[in-house]
């Protein structure tokens, strides 16, 4: 199937998908990743479908969307593969910004080094940038890219994309279990700093990975990643992207509901907290209920105290 949806998506509202790399064509054999493990490992670009043919698959499924009086946000490129390595990205991108929706595209950053690629991502207006390590073996272990790649060259062309484009760029940083991150995210932070993306999401595994060890990083992990990126980007640019979909940011007037969907996002400190309830006239209570219940867990970080909604994926599986 080419084209699917309209599904909700956290970063791009109704989104309709694009699937223009056949299972599984990749640059990198991501230990986490939620396809599978990588059948093809490739770094050139070819073809793989006429760009008539996505296009008209798209425009029928906008028309079937908007006939059931359903909205389409974005257009995005989130295919079995990476979808840089399609050769025909950048005219497929041509004819589907004819139907008037913004393009999204979701790329492991592989190939951002080549010049061709960066005026290909050019003709889109959200770019999704993955930055899982800025340190080489780190990068190994967790991305395992094609052999052949270097990332001193992706990151470099990061940064040359980010000088020229104009629209929506964020940063994806997946963390796992079993990794010993060390300064690692001071070091990503930095690269973040000088790339200047909208918003960083910092993301765990939320579906079944390609290798069965792989576990969503601790909530604490999690925080402090959050911590760190949030002192050199700011914390309106830091988010998580943790697998709470659907009514996450709906304000639903219930300060429980209301709690949980933001501390999904970003982890909460004790004084906001004590705002949000005030403004809510509810008491500590409902907190300590929510801690009770496992719902919320309380962290400390630099001497303060936070709150984050626990991890769905990390509770054990029931038998």
């Amino acid at each position: 199937m080419i084209a699917f949806g309209p599904v909700p998506s956290r970063r791009l509202g109704r989104s309709l998908g694009v699937n223009n790399i056949p299972d599984k064509v990749c640059s990198f054999a991501c230990v986490y990743c939620q396809i599978g493990r990588t059948l093809r490992m490739k770094l050139e670009r070819r073809p793989f479908y006429e760009p008539e043919l996505i296009f008209e698959e798209v425009r029928k499924k906008v028309e079937e969307a908007e006939e059931r009086g359903e909205r389409t946000d974005y257009i995005t490129f989130v295919p079995d593969g990476e979808p840089t390595l399609d050769a025909n990205l950048g005219k497929e991108a041509e004819l589907l910004k004819t139907l008037g929706i913004p393009l999204a595209i979701l790329t492991n950053s592989s190939l951002i080094w080549r010049e061709d690629v960066r005026e290909d991502l050019l003709k889109f207006d959200f770019v999704s940038l993955k930055v899982d390590a800025v340190s080489e073996n780190l990068w190994r272990r967790v991305d395992r890219p094609h052999k052949s790649l270097s990332l001193e060259r992706i990151l470099e062309g990061m940064l040359e994309f980010r000088k020229a484009f104009r629209g929506k760029v964020v940063t994806e940083t997946m963390l796992i279990d079993g990794v010993d991150y060390g300064d690692e995210f001071e070091r990503i932070a930095d690269f973040l700093a000088e790339l200047k993306p909208n918003v960083a999401y910092i993301a765990i595994p939320t579906r079944p990975p390609a290798e069965e060890w792989v576990r969503p990083a601790k909530e604490e992990v999690i925080n402090r990643a959050f911590q760190v990126f949030a002192e050199k980007l700011g914390e309106d640019r830091v988010e998580y992207l943790i697998g709470y979909e659907g009514n996450t940011f709906a304000f639903t007037g219930n300060v429980e509901e209301d709690l949980l969907s933001i501390t999904a996002v970003h982890p909460m400190r004790e004084d906001a907290v004590r705002e949000l309830l005030k403004k809510a006239s509810a008491d500590w209570g409902v907190v300590e209920r929510l801690l009770r219940e496992g719902k919320l867990i309380e962290l400390e970080y630099n001497g303060k105290r936070f709150y984050m909604r626990r991890l769905k994926s990390r509770e054990p599986p029931v038998r």
